[in-house]
């Protein structure tokens, strides 16, 4: 939930919800004291006699003097009908009131008798003789806790006659009811600030404590720590945001290990790389110092095996210094528009030299029209085809080595595939072979070492170049890799 939608409903909780249970609690207050306190029948359903009894005896009195008023200008008799007198008494009993009508010093109607019995004896004496009365002050009887009010009249034989509404009265109700009140609102305020602050520390003090918590795990390198699924709003997108920033860490974090891992891996492979060829050199010139090589024949072949490898450590040299600038993002690439049959011819034809020494059978095939343009780096997809037929060299395994070059047309791009007929590659191994450091020959007992560097610096040049590459192998028949580069076409 939002914050701006949680501060409205605490707004309108703080407001109405007090309000709702103060008229609830006065209304059962209310209705208890006025059951209690019920005597000789009288009961209130009004809870203005139990507030202000004066004022109520008035409003109540009021009416029915009112009435009582018209009966004596239009039909006096009305008011001799028990009948009439008993609706009259009906309007009122639920309100701590009766009427009493006292005919000469006897009782004519009561609409309580047992209360009625208890204070006719000290009722007022009537006023003026022949003169019908208004209604006057309401008289108190304080030991009674009654308000009376009078109105005399005559009745219809002559005989005086007084017409009396009785109201209950009792102060220790009313102040029973402020007390009782007082103690309730402060109940709602206590119950309404428990439950505003549960609902608050809930919504938001826990969430922010558990934000908290995964933070210390984080700030303590725990990134596995994950926090529960929230709900909508600033929480649940604090929540989230949390979530993305550990699991970047994370991916950050692992990669660093990657890498770290990778780097160590690489100096190990390079110095076992390295320490082959440098045995072999010192073995030869030690060799040729010590005059094993007696003869130009054997000189010759000790100073070649040097060369040789030699070139096979400037090989690791330079594979080195193209990861390093692939790990940070920097190998220069100088793009040109090339011509595809003379750029490929060319490197067949360089190629061709050194596999021939080899004794390593080179075919070629192009495919594509004379005046096919791509855009590419000469150097680096030199290096592409090098690294390609340098590994396929590596694994031959055969004393007849074959391997095919062939440049196809697919439209919008060509196509190169370059096939040998080593020992192929197994079907579990091929699809992490452009990774970085994988080797098939796990525990280097193979003679051919190698970085393990070499076709993932082929992938990440091609992919450079806007292409793509793949490899189909099957074991013992050989291994084909395919890349593709799109043509260079003019724009009109």
């Amino acid at each position: 939930m939002k914050f701006k939608t949680r501060l409205i409903i605490t707004f309108l909780t703080i407001i109405l919800l007090p309000l709702v249970l103060a008229c609830t609690a006065f209304l059962c207050i209310g209705a208890y004291l006025s059951k209690g306190q019920e005597e000789y029948g009288i009961r209130s359903n009004d809870y203005n006699v139990l507030i202000d009894p004066t004022q109520a005896s008035r409003s109540i009195s009021d009416e029915i003097f009112l009435e009582v008023r018209e009966f004596l200008d239009k039909e006096p008799s009305k008011l001799e009908d028990l009948g009439v007198l008993a609706q009259i008494n009906d309007k009122i009993t639920d309100r701590a009131s009766y009427i009493l009508v006292r005919k000469g010093n006897a009782i004519y109607y009561a609409g309580n008798e047992l209360a009625a019995t208890k204070i006719f004896d000290k009722l007022p004496d009537f006023e003026e003789e022949g003169v019908t009365q208004q209604p006057g002050q309401s008289i108190y009887y304080d030991d009674m806790k009654k308000l009376v009010r009078q109105m005399d009249f005559k009745f219809m034989d002559g005989s005086e006659g007084s017409f009396f509404v009785i109201t209950r009265a009792n102060s220790v109700l009313s102040r029973k009811l402020f007390v009782d009140m007082a103690i309730a609102i402060m109940v709602i305020l206590i119950f309404t600030s428990l439950f505003l602050t549960n609902w608050i520390s809930r919504g938001v003090f826990t969430p922010i404590n558990q934000l908290n918590i995964a933070m210390q795990n984080i700030a303590e390198g725990n990134l596995e720590y994950m926090l529960p699924a929230k709900e909508d709003g600033e929480i649940g997108e604090l929540y989230r945001n949390y979530e993305d920033m550990r699991l970047r860490l994370k991916e950050s974090t692992d990669e660093k290990i990657l890498a770290e891992k990778q780097n160590k891996e690489l100096v190990s492979n390079i110095s076992h790389d390295l320490k082959t060829p440098i045995t072999a050199i010192k073995g030869y010139v030690e060799g040729i110092m010590d005059g094993v090589a007696d003869t130009p024949e054997k000189m010759d072949k000790y100073i070649r095996t040097i060369y040789n490898k030699a070139n096979d450590m400037d090989r690791l040299i330079n594979e080195l210094t193209v990861y390093s600038g692939i790990d940070s993002n920097r190998i220069p690439y100088h793009f040109h528009r090339i011509n595809v049959s003379e750029y490929f011819g060319d490197c067949v034809e360089e190629v061709g030299l050194d596999l021939e020494s080899k004794n390593i059978e080179l075919n070629y095939s192009n495919l594509v029209p004379p005046d096919t343009l791509i855009i590419a780096d000469p150097e680096q997809l030199k290096r592409v085809i090098n690294n390609i037929i340098g590994n396929s060299i590596k694994y031959l395994e055969k004393e007849e080595g074959e391997i095919d070059i062939r440049i196809l047309d697919e439209i919008d791009s060509i196509r190169v595939e370059i096939e040998d007929n080593g020992k192929g590659i197994a079907a579990k191994d091929l699809p992490k072979i452009f990774e970085r450091f994988y080797r098939t020959d796990a525990s280097r007992n193979s003679a051919q070492g190698g970085s393990g560097i070499g076709l993932s610096i082929v992938k990440k040049i091609v992919e450079d170049h806007g292409g793509y590459i793949w490899a189909t192998s099957k074991e013992g028949e050989g291994t084909c890799m395919h890349f593709v580069i799109r043509k260079y076409q003019e724009t009109v």
